[in-house]
């Protein structure tokens, strides 16, 4: 029969007691205690069922030929006095046995042979073995309470964000608009006028650190939640902490043609038999960009179709691969960026959903002029006068339509072409007239070829 590992009578409590806001003696949320996960003192503290936990250090033992008590603690990223209490609970039924006293509450343990039968058996249903995971009640919680106490975005936020950008006043206000209000934001316009870059700035505009578990539980279910790729940690509070918890800055999770309606769905690994969550669970209290948005596999409107509820409800629902649904936040900046019109995307009552719509314009020659100069200074070059006039000449004669990328990638071949030719870094008529063919051919501009059919 199958062992059970959860003691009787053990206490349980919910960990969003340990979330409540602390409050100052004016009543007020004190924002610092709020932020900072508590330290749990017992087993139950975390949140977690007891069996669960033993389970896991369980398994620590079996992946740690010299395991100590120490040692578990770190990999399990609890309190030492709570590993101590499982690890105890583990040998006196006789799973691990101690082999070594090194100090006060820390031992070193190896397995039994009752231990290993049981982490077989463990190791067939959930071979997860890591940091202690928080519950889903506590991360839901933990969202709620950090986008209460968010700070607005003010216009010098947003100037400093945008400030390696040419966007008029009007762009710029609509964008603070959007940073505040959290709503979602559908940007278009032709290739190479800064939808990205613009989602880049608005999301660095945001600012400060979260906290986000490294793993979550749900009804004995592990979900694999901290990514190097998408989360970079910040240094730690210097006062204690519950360590199953990492700070972050915000996220910026970026999503293109790879998207799927399957991606967005809990990814259940058959191997090591826990998930994996969706990248718009890990961008919760950041920015979501999905990029290039209607180029995907998958049709628009049924991309639209998934995103319906999260977007009028702030919540989303995933699936365990039992079939059960789990409600989870759906908090942050989303951001659309597409090459297509909104009108070929998506039915207006779709897109009356999104909150806001920016449309990015090519620019004209005094905008071009800006952000040429720009880029320029910022190169550490002096402008010259007959480069920028001998390029607006070249528009006007090929027919050309300008784009904003085109002042930095003219200038960046005239900075590979020196490279190769060992000569220094200078802009001149005839270094940017190669740059100009190596990086638009020899041709005519794609309207001329239109016109000439």
């Amino acid at each position: 029969m199958p062992i059970d590992l959860r003691e009787p009578n053990w206490p349980t409590r919910s960990l969003p007691l340990l979330l409540e806001p602390i409050r100052d003696q004016d009543g007020e949320p004190d924002v610092d205690a709020t932020d900072t996960p508590a330290v749990p003192t017992i087993a139950a503290d975390t949140g977690l069922d007891f069996g669960l936990l033993a389970d896991l250090a369980l398994k620590t033992v079996y992946a740690d030929t010299s395991c100590t008590t120490q040692h578990a603690a770190e990999r399990i990223a609890l309190p030492i006095g709570v590993v101590d209490s499982l690890l105890q609970h583990l040998y006196r039924e006789h799973y691990i046995e101690i082999r070594e006293t090194t100090g006060p509450q820390n031992r070193r343990y190896a397995m039994l042979e009752r231990g290993w039968e049981r982490v077989r058996r463990l190791l067939d249903l959930n071979s997860y073995v890591g940091a202690a995971p928080v519950s889903l009640a506590a991360y839901t919680a933990m969202v709620e309470r950090q986008e209460k106490t968010r700070a607005a975005v003010d216009l010098d936020a947003i100037r400093t964000a945008l400030a390696a950008l040419v966007l008029p006043d009007a762009t710029m206000q609509l964008l603070g608009v959007v940073a505040n209000s959290r709503r979602s934001l559908f940007i278009t316009g032709a290739p190479g006028n800064g939808k990205t870059s613009i989602a880049h700035a608005l999301h660095a505009a945001l600012g400060g650190d979260i906290w986000i578990p490294k793993a979550i539980e749900v009804d004995g279910n592990i979900i694999n939640f901290f990514d190097s790729h998408n989360h970079v940690a910040t240094d730690p509070p210097a006062g204690p902490y519950d360590k199953r918890w990492i700070r972050i800055k915000r996220p910026l999770v970026v999503v293109g043609g790879e998207l799927t309606i399957e991606s967005m769905d809990l990814t259940y690994d058959p191997t090591v038999k826990y998930y994996e969550a969706p990248f718009q669970l890990k961008s919760n209290g950041g920015t979501l960009l999905i990029d290039d948005f209607g180029r995907q596999r998958v049709q628009p409107r049924d991309l639209f179709n998934r995103w319906i509820i999260p977007l009028e409800n702030r919540v989303d629902y995933l699936t365990l691969h039992t079939g059960k649904k789990i409600q989870v936040p759906f908090e942050q900046l989303l951001v659309f960026a597409s090459n297509l019109a909104s009108g070929d995307l998506a039915e207006e009552a779709f897109l009356r959903r999104l909150g806001y719509r920016l449309t990015v314009q090519a620019p004209g020659a005094e905008t071009y002029t800006r952000i040429f100069r720009q880029y320029v200074t910022r190169c550490g070059l002096r402008p010259d006068a007959r480069v920028l006039d001998r390029l607006l000449e070249r528009y006007r004669t090929e027919g050309r339509e300008m784009r904003s990328c085109h002042p930095r990638d003219l200038i960046e071949r005239c900075r590979d072409i020196c490279r190769y030719e060992d000569r220094m870094f200078a802009l001149t008529p005839d270094l940017m007239d190669r740059a100009w063919i190596y990086y638009f051919g020899d041709g005519p501009a794609r309207g001329d070829r239109d016109q000439s059919r």
